[in-house]
């Protein structure tokens, strides 16, 4: 049992800019990164905090000649029975997809403007939102790439290359050490991008404390979570676009560091959300530090 919601909204957004299901992955999908390895996260993970992490980051990022995404088709999908109660789902759903739509054209998504790819492409600012899905079967967790795409292959009806998909999941983390990931896979022959989240409600280790907008803990920490997978997945939706030395992408520079209360986005909508990388803001010393000191995260102010 499902039900489909589509906000048909037209926006603007900054494209280029991260338990288990023994599923096998449905005819027609593959996972780009676990090829032959189904179980486990893949590397593209927003570490909750207090959890293991990659090492004090070189400084810039460069570019792997890859693929980036100048624009984007976004979909949530809601998965687990839980999404059918309304005091589960409270202001998430909506929130979420208010969220997409303000997303475009702000200030936030054009911190990734910057980034380029072959030819000459650079990140885009247009993303139009497909709004929501809701599927009420049995969620798998984050430790099945496989079992997630399949998720993201059964729920959207047409697929697109720049499509970035974000699976919400009602399952709580438990131990595992992340809040979310993103990552890519082909639904049959067309390669999308796609997020998975933990049900982060009460989730000390991917709680934004927010304050100020007067979302409830679960949207915030969910929004937050999102801004960073999101920007990742337009800078770097296949393991060949822009990262640094150790690995570490846009989001990941500049995770759990906060410069400003909250963000305004394009529909007036307030979210307090992490900072995104920018080589040009550190090397012209005008980013905010991230928690390694590093002056190159900007907050879309």
């Amino acid at each position: 049992m499902r039900s489909r919601c589509l906000l048909t909204v037209a926006a603007v957004l900054f494209a280029a800019c991260s338990e288990s299901s023994q599923s096998p992955t449905s005819p027609g999908t593959e996972p780009l990164f676990n090829r032959g390895h189904q179980q486990g996260p893949p590397p593209h993970v927003f570490y909750a905090k207090g959890s293991a992490r990659a090492k004090s980051s070189r400084v810039d990022m460069t570019w792997h000649n890859g693929a980036i995404l100048t624009s984007v088709v976004a979909e949530n999908i809601f998965w687990g029975p839980s999404w059918s109660s309304s005091s589960f789902a409270g202001d998430k759903i909506t929130g979420l997809d208010t969220y997409l739509s303000g997303f475009s054209n702000s200030n936030y998504a054009r911190t990734c403007d910057e980034y380029t790819g072959l030819a000459g492409t650079q990140v885009g600012p247009t993303l139009t939102s497909d709004g929501h899905v809701i599927d009420v079967s049995t969620a798998s967790g984050g430790g099945n790439t496989g079992a997630i795409l399949a998720e993201v292959c059964k729920e959207i009806t047409h697929p697109v290359s720049n499509g970035i998909y974000n699976v919400y999941t009602d399952l709580p983390r438990g131990n595992a050490g992340y809040c979310a990931y993103h990552t890519a896979g082909s639904c049959g022959g067309v390669q999308v991008q796609f997020a998975f989240y933990w049900e982060l409600d009460g989730d000390a280790g991917c709680d934004p404390q927010d304050t100020q907008t007067g979302h409830s803990q679960g949207l915030a920490a969910l929004a937050n979570v999102t801004g960073h997978e999101m920007s990742e997945a337009r800078t770097d939706p296949a393991n060949g676009g822009w990262y640094d030395a150790t690995g570490n992408e846009d989001g990941d520079k500049c995770a759990w560091t906060f410069n400003v209360p909250h963000v305004t986005f394009s529909n007036g909508s307030i979210w307090k959300i992490q900072g995104e990388w920018s080589n040009n803001a550190y090397n012209t010393g005008t980013g905010y530090p991230n928690l390694h000191g590093q002056r190159g995260c900007l907050d879309g102010l």
